[in-house]
């Protein structure tokens, strides 16, 4: 076998473990990941180990598949219940917040920095960007209000792609390449994000329609099949010069909620591949960096980063949440955790593949800034969400049904754990008042697994499998649900067992 192969081999494996291990470090340490990524990077570098790596448009490559990866997982573990009530806010963020943002942080490089507008308007598109997969890692862990959460989400799933775009136009000007009319370019970048959207949900809802209906041979080929379906509706996208960020998210969204087979499992793998592609995407970005470089980039970031911070990001969530009603503590909250990450250095690589002069001097400029706020705003969140008022109770864990196609038989296998809080605990089995058609067919309590009569009671803790026509699957799940939330008399006091809505 090639040696080469080999040696690259043991040190992809050899990264992976150490970037894993660093993870459970970050965690002690309440520092985000991805700053031990970047710097397991910069250590393997040219100035570290030695590791010589300035292949730009290989990392640009690479990045936009990891943000593909990152964005899938991102769509598939967002609940549609706690985003349906985000919509209007997130797309607000993702579209005229980015327009602000980018305006007012252009301006003030202009002013404080002394740059062209063109140029500071490069950058401010590079630096207004939020993160899909620090906002993901980092608010899903607090409790805070779901619809403000939900909205922070939405806009991070959602404001890569005009953001891209606008830095694709900005790049072609600036190397001298063809020019439009500034209307046209806008509607073609409404064009491109409103045809990314068609494509995400089509390809997400034709997706589950099949796999729901499709009994694999393997139990692994679900998870495979569920990432397999984000990836082509970004390539899908992509190829009819559509917005494929726009479509990868959606398609994602869509699946997520969709009573899919083997649900968990898909979510799971998808969880891993996502971590996976954090990892390899910030180790690469920091064997691109060039720390001789990085001092002189210091104040331009903090220059840059504190007017993005305290001034632009304010204004730009002021202009696109005030129609919402919003409370003020949640719009302070919003403003302040706009968490940037791997998106503006992978944006940061396109100036310098398309040949922009100094683009070089961004890359730095935004590699120091996104290295010092991160480090500022992501330890700090807890802390101001506490002193806003806004951090929420811990509510009950919901019940999750995991399910498998029996398909010969035409029906569902599924499985439930009775959660913490639930008030399935104590409730007999006849209780649950289960369609005809499904029963309770093996409880699993403690290790032990026994076949339940009408005598059994559920307990916090059990696993159970039930069987149930496929024709009634999604009224069984209802209905688990409701019992789990109000208990026996759940349909006496309202309760239908449809997802739930969170502030």
């Amino acid at each position: 076998m090639n040696t080469t192969v080999t040696v690259a081999l043991a040190i992809g494996a050899s990264v992976v473990l150490v970037a894993a291990v660093a993870l459970r470090l970050a965690d002690r340490l309440g520092l985000p990941s991805l700053l031990l990524y970047l710097a397991l990077g910069v250590v393997l570098g040219e100035s570290g180990l030695g590791v010589q790596f300035e292949d730009v448009e290989l990392t640009q490559t690479l990045g936009v598949a990891a943000l593909v990866v990152i964005l899938a997982e991102g769509g598939l573990t967002t609940r549609w219940a706690d985003v349906r009530r985000a919509i209007g806010p997130g797309i607000a963020l993702s579209t005229v917040g980015v327009a602000v943002s980018v305006a007012v942080t252009a301006a003030i490089a202009v002013w404080l920095l002394d740059l062209d507008w063109p140029f500071a308007l490069l950058l401010g598109a590079v630096v207004s960007s939020t993160d899909a997969a620090a906002v993901f890692a980092t608010l899903r862990r607090l409790p805070l209000p779901r619809r403000m959460v939900a909205s922070l989400e939405v806009e991070s799933g959602l404001n890569d792609a005009p953001v891209i775009l606008l830095v694709v136009v900005l790049a072609e000007r600036l190397t001298g390449g063809e020019t439009t009319v500034w209307w046209l370019t806008l509607l073609e970048v409404l064009a491109e994000l409103a045809g990314g959207a068609v494509i995400g949900v089509a390809l997400g809802a034709g997706g589950a329609w099949l796999l729901r209906r499709s009994a694999l041979p393997l139990a692994g080929l679900y998870p495979l099949a569920t990432l397999a379906l984000c990836v082509l509706a970004f390539a899908s996208a992509d190829l009819v010069h559509a917005s494929g960020f726009v479509a990868v998210y959606l398609c994602g969204l869509v699946l997520g909620n969709a009573p899919l087979p083997h649900r968990s499992a898909s979510v799971g793998f998808a969880e891993g591949m996502a971590s996976l592609a954090q990892i390899g995407l910030f180790v690469l970005l920091g064997l691109l960096a060039s720390p001789s470089r990085l001092l002189d980039a210091l104040g331009p970031a903090l220059l840059v980063g504190g007017a993005l911070l305290l001034v632009a990001r304010p204004v730009s969530v002021l202009v696109s949440l005030a129609p919402f009603r919003m409370p003020w503590p949640q719009m302070a909250f919003v403003s302040w955790a706009g968490l940037r990450g791997a998106v503006p250095i992978v944006l940061a690589t396109f100036p310098i593949a398309a040949g922009v002069p100094r683009s070089t001097q961004v890359f730095d400029t935004v590699f120091v800034l996104v290295v010092v706020f991160t480090l500022v705003q992501g330890r700090s969140l807890p802390w101001v969400a506490r002193r806003l008022g806004i951090a929420a109770p811990v509510a009950p864990r919901e019940v999750q049904v995991e399910a498998a196609p029996l398909e010969e038989l035409d029906a569902e296998l599924m499985q439930l754990t009775v959660p913490e809080g639930s008030r399935l605990h104590g409730v007999y089995l006849p209780e649950l008042r289960l369609p005809e058609d499904a029963a309770v067919v093996l409880i699993v309590r403690e290790g032990r697994a026994f076949v339940p009569d009408a005598t059994t009671r559920l307990m916090r803790g059990d696993q159970a499998l039930l069987v149930a026509a496929r024709r009634s699957r999604a009224e069984a799940e209802r209905r688990l649900r409701a019992v789990s939330r109000a208990g026996r008399l759940a349909t006496w006091r309202g309760e239908t067992g449809s997802p739930t809505e969170a502030d």
